[in-house]
């Protein structure tokens, strides 16, 4: 029998290979972002104002706003390597986990670690991570339709080739690799995947509606202010000038960035808590959610088998039990009972020499396993499964079966996992074609304990907080799973049984299903079904699953989570989600973090929105009164949009959750990101700023000052009113004192750094003339001062009014 490689070979090997994945998309460079970023219709208006400036002679103010250029490509480069570098780490999480030999003993490693010569153990829904040969086969069946395009599976035994990227839909066996990465026959083709973009999000074209929206509106602005500003004034050159700073105060560059940078921020920091993100979407769907349904094994509970009970035929014959259970365990297996079933002693002194000739895999049809061994005195035949099954596979009469059911009851009460173990023979040298064929004789029973995980009560209690309702599902006795649901506060009276989900019609699964919190004797199959009836009521469902059968249930669900460690290529594929823990705490963490994203995202959008108001505002108004000198130039909107960009994109992206997150019931997954409340929200607030700082502006111009005190006194008010407005939207559930003196490092030092920056422009000359301001005194910088703290009582007041109406439809 071959054996597995050394980690100490194995290294030296992925030195010489290299790693067994394909080639990825080459990262963007310096040039290449400083190319897309010249492209954008901002920094084109940009680039022509500085030109329009040269002409007109102020070399010095052309020469800043094309220097202005150089930071913003800054920004953008660090904004485009925040989020690569997000991405790849998410890359890193989601390789798949092969099971290899390594030193003699079997381990799961990424399998972009896979090396030529390494022997891998593949199992039903395992995805073939590189080509190689077969050592051995066991019913083992795949499906190459991913290389062929043949539908059918294909049987496959020892000897045969396997193909990096195919699937094994039945059996087991060991795989030899003999080819990786680049090599494969897989990677030869997989070229062509670089060329495939994904679709975009619902969230992502409702935005792109949004901003062509904005642009047609900023467009025809544009040209009416152009033509309005000549018609008035007679001069063409500063009418094209107002015309751009027009258009650069409407065009919202900022949406597109915002959003990139919060979904692939968001899907990593999802990743910091166990949660692997596959599909954005999912993302914007889970503070949608209004119904979990988790698997309780391993979810749950936390998948640590331990032999609690044994229950033999023959009082005394404990071993007997423990030996056949140990039979029926294929060798170096991962599953938790079959791991705690083989560290279990026994006391019959050491096993003969056995071969292993042919194994019946347990199947959802008949819920049992049967392995036949060859050995010195003839065939040896264990079986293990779940107690009903072998119970008539024996064939027992009905004084012994219910003697049985009540011991299997009495165990299932305390929250157990029971198997039966039999022992079969065979009338002929020929092995029957099913497990039906043998005769067995019932031996008795083990019982296992899998605790609960501490965690998951609190979490569940967080969830009906949140407006959550959980269904657990489990496989397990109808005992077993009321006494765990007891455990983490489900209600027991609310039981379904599998067998009762087929006799039920849609109409009649649907009413059902609303008072159900604890489905047992489930099949995979019937997750589909259930998952469908709950959509046919309008809920939003998240569905865990990790099997081959799970897939479409998985796939079908407004949130398919599949687990990280005992699920199979298959469910992670068909996935939205991925628990890099199998930990049901992890998926409630996520809908809290799926919703703080959400929020945040939407306050950063709303800033965005609000800010453009004033700007657009201030740029126009020189269009439409005569008497007013133009208030807001090409580089006043560069020094805002310096401001607006970090803290759109990286101050709200990480600011805390609000106070009732989980408090509040799901939002409706139809409802808009961004609909007529929040569009009517931000253009109040926009508006309020615009009223303050044109109010200052005229009562500042009755007392005679220049052009340029006014501007100044203007700016100071804008720029000032825009960081208040900032830390104001942060939150919508504290005030803007508790904001202040909250932990977002970043917000603050954005916030210090354009205070900074705005105390330069007066401080330094050479920046004033280029500014075009002069400084208007102490007294009127406190007065625009004054306007910003009055703005700022009037948009707290705003946001308490809206929380108050909040807390009133709260339960």
């Amino acid at each position: 029998m071959k054996k597995g490689l050394s980690t100490e070979e194995a290294n030296r090997r992925f030195l010489v290979h290299g790693p067994n994945e394909l080639p990825m998309t080459k990262s963007k460079s310096v040039f290449g972002i400083v190319k897309e970023v010249l492209r954008e219709p901002m920094f084109l208006l940009l680039i022509s104002s500085a030109t329009l400036y040269i002409i007109l002679g102020d070399l010095g103010e052309g020469i800043i706003l094309f220097s202005t250029i150089s930071i913003i490509i800054l920004i953008t480069f660090f904004q485009h390597k925040k989020t690569e570098k997000a991405l790849e780490a998410l890359r890193n999480l989601s390789s798949p986990r092969v099971l290899v030999e390594r030193d003699g003993e079997y381990k799961r490693i990424p399998s972009r670690e896979l090396v030529v010569g390494d022997l891998v153990a593949i199992h039903e829904g395992d995805r073939i991570a590189a080509d190689g040969k077969i050592c051995e086969a066991f019913s083992l069946e795949i499906d190459e339709s991913v290389l062929t395009g043949e539908a059918l599976a294909v049987q496959k035994q020892s000897g045969d080739q396997l193909f990096g990227g195919t699937l094994v839909t039945r059996g087991r066996g060991i795989l030899e690799i003999e080819t990786t990465g680049i090599q494969t026959a897989f990677g030869k083709i997989g070229h062509s995947l670089n060329s495939i973009k994904q679709q975009p999000t619902k969230l992502q074209a409702e935005l792109g509606k949004l901003i062509k929206w904005l642009g047609f509106i900023g467009l025809g602005l544009c040209i009416g202010v152009v033509l309005l500003f000549y018609f008035t004034r007679g001069d063409f050159l500063q009418a094209l000038l107002n015309g751009l700073s027009a258009a650069m105060a409407i065009l919202p560059e900022e949406f597109p960035v915002v959003m990139t940078v919060f979904l692939a921020l968001g899907a990593w920091r999802l990743s910091k808590s166990n949660v692997l993100t596959r599909r954005p979407s999912a993302i914007e769907t889970l503070g949608s959610a209004t119904i979990l349904c988790s698997d309780k094994t391993g979810t749950i509970t936390c998948n640590k088998m331990t032999i609690s009970a044994i229950v033999p035929k023959i009082l005394g014959d404990e071993n007997q039990v423990v030996v056949f259970a140990q039979l029926a365990c294929l060798k170096n297996a991962q599953d938790p009972m079959e791991r705690a079933i083989q560290q279990c002693p026994y006391h019959e002194g050491k096993q003969p020499s056995l071969t292993l000739i042919r194994e019946y895999p347990f199947s959802h049809k008949l819920t049992a396993t049967t392995l036949v061994y060859r050995s010195l005195s003839g065939q040896i035949i264990a079986c293990k499964g779940a107690p009903e099954t072998l119970i008539k596979l024996c064939g027992l009469n009905e004084k012994d079966t219910r003697f049985w059911q009540d011991k299997i009851n009495e165990l299932a009460k305390k929250g157990m996992r029971i198997l039966g173990i039999a022992e079969g023979k065979t009338n002929s040298h020929a092995l029957p074609e099913s497990q039906e064929g043998f005769n067995f004789t019932f031996l008795g029973l083990i019982a296992l304990a899998d605790p609960v995980r501490p965690e998951v009560p609190a979490a569940i209690q967080e969830c009906r907080n949140a407006g959550i309702r959980i269904i657990m599902l489990t496989g397990d006795h109808p005992e077993t799973a009321c006494s765990i649901g007891a455990e983490i506060g489900l209600i027991p009276s609310t039981l379904l049984i599998g067998s009762e989900i087929d006799q039920l019609n849609a109409i009649e699964l649907k009413d059902k299903l609303l008072q159900t919190e604890i489905i047992a004797r489930l099949k995979p199959e019937q997750k589909l079904r259930i998952v469908q009836s709950l959509q046919s009521s309008n809920e939003v469902v998240a569905m865990t699953g990790d099997g081959v059968n799970d897939a479409p249930a998985l796939k079908a669900a407004d949130i398919g989570v599949a687990m990280g460690l005992k699920g199979t290529d298959v469910a992670r594929e068909a996935a939205s989600l991925v628990l890099l823990d199998d930990n049901f705490s992890s998926i409630v963490h996520a809908i809290r973090s799926g919703r703080k994203i959400y929020d945040n995202l939407q306050k950063a959008m709303s800033y965005v929105l609000a800010i453009h108001i004033p700007i657009i505002g201030l740029t126009l108004l020189p269009a439409f009164a005569p008497s007013v000198s133009l208030i807001l130039l090409p580089l006043h909107i560069v020094f805002m949009e310096l401001i607006i960009d970090p803290v759109s994109s990286i101050a709200f992206e990480s600011e805390s959750e609000e106070k009732n997150i989980m408090n509040r019931q799901p939002r409706a997954i139809h409802a808009r990101f961004f609909g007529k409340t929040e569009i009517l929200r931000a253009l109040v607030d926009g508006a309020l700023l615009l009223g303050c700082v044109i109010i200052l502006y005229f009562i500042s111009k009755q007392e005679g000052h220049s052009e340029s005190q006014l501007r100044s006194i203007a700016f100071i008010a804008l720029v000032s009113c825009n960081l208040l407005l900032v830390m104001s939207k942060l939150s919508m559930s504290r005030s803007i004192f508790s904001i202040i003196t909250s932990t977002n490092t970043s917000a603050k030092f954005i916030f210090l750094l354009a205070l900074l920056l705005m105390i330069t422009v007066f401080l330094v000359p050479s920046i004033s003339t280029m500014f075009h301001m002069t400084y208007p005194g102490h007294i009127h910088v406190l007065y625009a001062l004054l306007t910003a703290v009055i703005f700022t009582v009037c948009i707290e007041a705003l946001k308490a009014i809206r929380r108050n109406r909040i807390s009133t439809v709260l339960p």
